[in-house]
């Protein structure tokens, strides 16, 4: 398996763009280059179309609060990649995806037809144009400054703007969720649990300007019994070399609120059975500074998009979470464009990673597959995240992540809301003075 992973990262460098083939000309944003910097125009064969603004009113038969109609339900597989064809693609798949193609039987990449259903507000594409001609990496090197709203570097030409761009994306102004989580064993056993999660976004909220806080993030587990109650509240600061993260707990057996200087880097998700990082949520979050990060280039490869029967009511969790991976039939792959970036661990920093990998999606700049290397350098961990546009918003969010522990035959799946209530990214009725800890003390059961 070894073999697999070290001539499948070849192939991946093989492949790959150089990087200075994306610096291109910022007075093109919004012209031959859509306003987040990705080429609106195809590729060459036709099988990655042109951006034409992507999906920006919803189809025939939605309605608001309801789970979200499938705009391509009637698409049909172009084709099935398995363990006895996956060399034929390998240059289009990343190392994770291929070494669960050749360890796990039951998965396989299901690819159809490529829509670039990216879309956001106008506002939030004005100001990534207007990023553009501003922002910078403050002296520390991993901070953006000189930017508001969303992505500071459209024209991204370095690892580190790549990463602060996904960090930056456009989320919305407001998300309320609650989703199922899952740790599942290698037969497929899990417990479900219910989390309420609430995040206030302030640096994204039209003609804000000059905010030094991203977000406010709540999550309170509301199911099983045995952790209801739990509750995680942060205040995570643009620039951390300046505002460090705040992070508080509350428990319910204790009834008491406690700082939570552990909630980062690389500690583990509780929820998640250790099987990810508290930097992997999100596929990441947090400060860059333990990590080199190197912008290898852009290409084309197969990621998950637009799975919209993964929220589809018609599926039950135990239609989704099968042993080893998520239910490869539901999945929906699609070929498009990526950023590549690698982080590698610095020498005087400590990580349980040595190395990460992300494709990033050309459109919206969110991470979709991410690997993940051990202190050894042999794969450990691969991550995916399966996406759609709520074209309500409009936005390009997540509907499941599945963090998958190649060594441990195990994942955890995160963000299913299938038989739950479809989640919000607008609104007004979250307040700021409802994220301290002293409504954390007063909240808690």
């Amino acid at each position: 398996m070894r073999r697999i992973y070290q001539a499948c990262g070849v192939l991946v460098a093989a492949m790959t763009m150089s990087a200075s083939a994306g610096a291109a000309d910022p007075s093109e944003l919004g012209k031959t280059l859509t306003p987040f910097g990705a080429i609106k125009a195809g590729n060459a064969d036709g099988s990655i179309p042109a951006w034409d603004g992507g999906i920006t009113k919803p189809p025939a038969g939605f309605k608001p609060g309801q789970h979200y109609v499938d705009p391509y339900a009637g698409d049909k597989p172009l084709f099935t990649i398995t363990a006895e064809n996956a060399d034929k693609y390998a240059d289009k798949l990343t190392v994770g995806t291929l070494a669960k193609l050749k360890s796990y039987p039951n998965f396989k990449v299901v690819v159809y037809p490529s829509h670039r259903s990216f879309a956001a507000p106008q506002y939030i594409y004005d100001a990534a144009i207007a990023n553009a001609k501003t922002a910078k990496l403050a002296a520390d090197g991993d901070t953006p400054i000189d930017c508001a709203m969303t992505i500071p570097f459209p024209i991204a030409t370095t690892g580190t703007e790549a990463m602060q761009n996904h960090i930056l994306r456009w989320h919305g102004t407001q998300l309320k969720n609650h989703t199922m989580t899952a740790a599942v064993t290698e037969s497929g056993a899990y417990v479900e649990q219910k989390i309420d999660l609430k995040i206030i976004y302030p640096y994204a909220a039209q003609g804000a300007h000059g905010l030094t806080l991203n977000n406010y993030f709540y999550a309170e587990t509301t199911a099983p019994a045995r952790t209801a109650g739990d509750i995680i509240l942060v205040h995570e600061f643009i620039d951390p070399e300046v505002e460090p993260r705040l992070a508080w707990t509350y428990n319910p057996g204790q009834r008491r609120v406690r700082r939570a200087p552990e909630v980062e880097y690389d500690n583990p998700i509780t929820a998640y059975d250790s099987l990810a990082t508290t930097d992997d949520f999100d596929m990441y979050n947090g400060q860059l500074d333990r990590f080199s990060w190197k912008l290898i280039g852009k290409k084309e490869m197969y990621v998950p998009y637009n799975d919209y029967a993964m929220q589809d009511p018609k599926y039950q969790y135990a239609d989704l979470v099968k042993p080893l991976s998520l239910n490869a039939d539901v999945e929906r792959w699609e070929l498009h464009r990526v950023y590549v970036v690698e982080g590698d661990l610095k020498p005087t920093a400590k990580h349980v990673y040595s190395k990460r990998v992300y494709a990033l999606d050309e459109d919206s700049w969110y991470i979709l597959l991410a690997d993940l290397y051990d202190g050894h350098g042999q794969l450990w961990r691969t991550h995916e995240n399966f996406t759609i546009n709520y074209y309500d918003v409009p936005i390009t969010y997540t509907v499941g992540l599945e963090y998958n522990d190649m060594q441990a035959r195990r994942y955890a799946v995160t963000g299913l809301f299938s038989q739950d209530p479809v989640p919000t990214y607008t609104g007004t009725d979250l307040q700021i003075a409802d994220f301290t800890p002293e409504a954390l003390r007063r909240g808690g059961h």
